[in-house]
């Protein structure tokens, strides 16, 4: 597979998933008492203790002291070979890393890939959807969740935008990929530098001043939060391929689920936590997500930075319209409202009057072959916006991709 670069990322996939994947290394809130059974789980079993207060009890200690060790420079010049799932680690990692690893990426038994090649044809039919949904369900919806949207800000990542959308849209890409999860893919090794450098954040976070003046949390990332964002994902993408009636066999609808149950294993969520069907999903989503969409001072100006990413490519006269009035439309008006998103006159009856006719053509239900050619280049537009928009958002020189463990927050607070 060839080596993912900034550009290749975000155009394969689904090129919108950048900034879904900005969901990825972030934490949410859970607001309500837990009472989701893991007899729901993919586990079946588990103590049912409410994931708010829990959190890696393996990565967090290690890497905090490799923090606290001063090895993390070191580790991280190390880790930055380690592209392959199937791949040796590096010579001259710490022993307790190396452990840790060896052990982390391991498939659980319940892996099967049988459904995870079900999921690779799901993926390449459905890449165009999953890039909106991605996008500007999940990625957009991240900045109306208090506790992400705070984590996001004074984390080191907020510090440049750009560059933290495009390291954690790794993850969006490398799970599309058709051998995502097989030695010579990297999903497991993506996953796991994620899992490190989440840990890395709840050691880091914590030493905040900005950061703990505003958060009603001690420490971020929660199995909670994990599971929050989690739902802003695979969850909230079903929920809208269905309100928009894409139509998708129930084959495909496990196997995507199940690619994106082993993500969760991957990233250190507890098997008593990850849903085990999109019943219970929709079940725990109601419970965890729902309750906790709300407006911050943090949020609406990640949401504006994330609208006017591309303005250098027309000086936000045309881009940032856009991408703003897709954002109301999959996230509808009170979302929008609170992330100060302004109604646009032209884009936003575009979207709302001929977004569900082009998912119909898309999907074989009208036939646009006899349409006036104005209606025509309206759809034909539609799909250049998807495809080239976060291309051109996030555009820059092509590098690899290496996703760190952090050693600062945010250096501007």
């Amino acid at each position: 597979m060839e080596k993912p670069s900034r550009r290749n990322v975000l155009m394969a996939g689904g090129t919108l998933g950048a900034l879904g994947a900005l969901t990825v290394a972030a934490p949410a809130k859970a607001s309500s008492l837990w009472t989701w059974s893991p007899k729901g789980s993919v586990a079946g079993t588990g103590e049912g203790a409410d994931p708010r207060w829990v959190w890696d009890g393996e990565a967090d200690p290690l890497v905090a002291s490799l923090i606290d060790r001063g090895d993390v420079p070191e580790v991280n010049r190390l880790l930055k070979t380690w592209t392959k799932n199937g791949q040796p680690l590096p010579d001259g990692l710490p022993a307790d890393l190396r452990d840790f690893l060896d052990k982390a990426r391991r498939l659980p038994s319940w892996a099967d890939q049988g459904k995870l090649a079900k999921a690779f044809e799901f993926n390449q039919k459905r890449g165009l959807y999953l890039g909106v949904t991605y996008g500007f369900a999940s990625g957009m919806m991240s900045t109306a969740i208090p506790h992400e949207a705070r984590a996001v800000y004074y984390s080191k990542g907020g510090a440049d935008m750009r560059d933290r959308i495009t390291k954690t849209a790794k993850l969006g890409y490398d799970i599309g990929t058709e051998k995502a999860f097989q030695s010579d893919g990297e999903m497991i090794v993506t996953c796991v530098k994620t899992r490190l450098a989440h840990a890395g954040v709840r050691h880091l976070l914590p030493t905040s001043a900005y950061w703990t003046k505003v958060a009603d949390e001690k420490i971020p990332i929660s199995q909670a939060d994990m599971m929050v964002t989690w739902h802003s994902l695979p969850t909230t993408v079903m929920k809208e391929l269905a309100k928009w009636k894409v139509r998708i066999p129930d084959d495909e609808s496990a196997a995507f689920l199940h690619s994106w149950q082993l993500t969760a294993h991957m990233l250190g969520i507890l098997d008593e936590y990850i849903p085990k069907s999109w019943d219970e999903a929709n079940a725990q989503a109601t419970q965890v997500l729902d309750p906790v969409l709300a407006p911050t001072a943090e949020g609406i100006k990640l949401a504006d930075m994330l609208l006017n990413l591309a303005a250098f490519v027309d000086g936000g006269i045309l881009t940032k319209h856009i991408l703003g009035a897709l954002t109301r439309y999959v996230l509808g008006d009170e979302i929008a409202g609170w992330l100060k998103i302004p109604r646009e006159p032209v884009w936003d009856p575009i979207f709302e009057n001929l977004w569900p006719p082009f998912v119909a053509v898309r999907e074989g239900v009208l036939d646009i072959t006899k349409a006036p050619k104005e209606l025509r280049e309206v759809y034909w537009a539609f799909d250049e916006i998807i495809r080239q928009g976060v291309l051109l958002l996030l555009s820059g020189a092509d590098y690899p991709i290496s996703i760190e463990i952090p050693q600062t927050n945010n250096p501007h607070y």
